[in-house]
């Protein structure tokens, strides 16, 4: 029994945990309702006839709206609340004729103790004005106060359900000569919308880096280094050198003057001439990889059988 009872509770708190969210602090707003329950009192009429009466409310209801500021934990909120109940008795003339209708207007400190959880415990206490009459007119003005102990449902990260009790009281109200205490037991359903913080902007991710390259040039149908060639080699044999550990990459290329097998030959004889210069530099031939491309992959695109001095080159990577 104990191991069925450890694993129904598991079962109940696994999609509590698997949708725990990351809550913002933010500005909220909602909208809220439900039962009231008026305790019976003993009121003064101040008529000689009938000096006091015992009232017994009905069930009454509850409707209010309510602005807000989630610390994310602790919340505060100034809360509208419109209370009403239908009495069993009415003294013509007084304050008590048939119902009492109450208007709260109060400052709430909340505090949620599981924020990240979709089910979060709450209580709170709120002190404000109330004003409290029998005739829809609120024309008695009262110092109001109260406590909550609740539950409330986070939906998503903007829509939160909240269930609650409360305790709602005020000093007497007393109008028209006729005073009464006031105490409430209220349970509340509310819906409530954060709005959301604007998302941070997102960087872009970074550019992917580039192997470091390098280009020499030939003369037409030759595969020697000039002095340009042969510095632009050293300086590649330098980048190497900086890395310790990296790959070096030749491939030739050839214009389209000529037959393509001849160039394919001589696109191989620049790669090799530039390996053989790079091993004399100081990088090791294993560390080289040779590729003849020919005439295929042209830098400037020709028609057959131009001679185009850019196309006859050896482009060196370092990977």
């Amino acid at each position: 029994m104990k191991k069925a009872l450890m694993a129904a509770a598991a079962l109940v708190a696994l999609p509590v945990m698997a949708q725990a969210q990351t809550p913002s602090p933010g500005v909220y707003i909602g909208a809220e309702g439900g039962l009231n329950w008026l305790l019976n009192f003993t009121a003064n009429t101040g008529l000689a006839a009938i000096p006091t009466v015992s009232v017994t409310p009905q069930t009454g209801w509850a409707v209010g709206g309510v602005i807000g500021y989630d610390f994310v934990g602790p919340r505060v909120e100034l809360e509208g609340v419109y209370r009403n109940n239908q009495l069993n008795i009415g003294v013509p003339g007084t304050a008590i004729n048939n119902q009492v209708g109450q208007l709260g207007i109060m400052a709430n400190l909340l505090y949620d103790f599981m924020p990240g959880s979709v089910i979060t415990p709450y209580i709170g206490a709120g002190a404000g004005v109330g004003f409290v009459d029998s005739n829809q007119s609120l024309g008695s003005t009262v110092f109001a106060y109260q406590g909550i102990i609740g539950l409330g449902w986070n939906v998503d990260t903007n829509f939160r359900v909240n269930l609650d009790g409360r305790y709602y009281g005020t000093s007497n109200p007393t109008l028209n000569g006729v005073g009464w205490t006031n105490s409430n037991f209220s349970v509340m359903l509310g819906l409530q919308y954060k709005f959301s913080p604007a998302a941070p902007a997102v960087a872009p991710p970074p550019p992917a880096p580039t192997a470091p390259s390098f280009m020499v040039f030939f003369d037409w149908d030759r595969y020697n280094l000039s002095a340009q060639a042969l510095n632009t080699i050293k300086q590649a044999a330098g980048v190497y050198k900086t890395k310790g550990s990296a790959r070096i990459t030749a491939t030739g290329h050839t214009d389209k003057s000529g037959p393509e097998s001849y160039n394919m030959a001589l696109s191989l004889r620049r790669a090799n001439a530039v390996k053989d210069a790079l091993v004399r530099e100081g990088v090791p031939a294993s560390a080289i990889s040779v590729i003849g491309k020919g005439e295929s992959q042209p830098l400037v695109q020709t028609a057959d059988g131009v001679r185009e001095p850019q196309n006859r080159r050896v482009e060196i990577v370092i990977q």
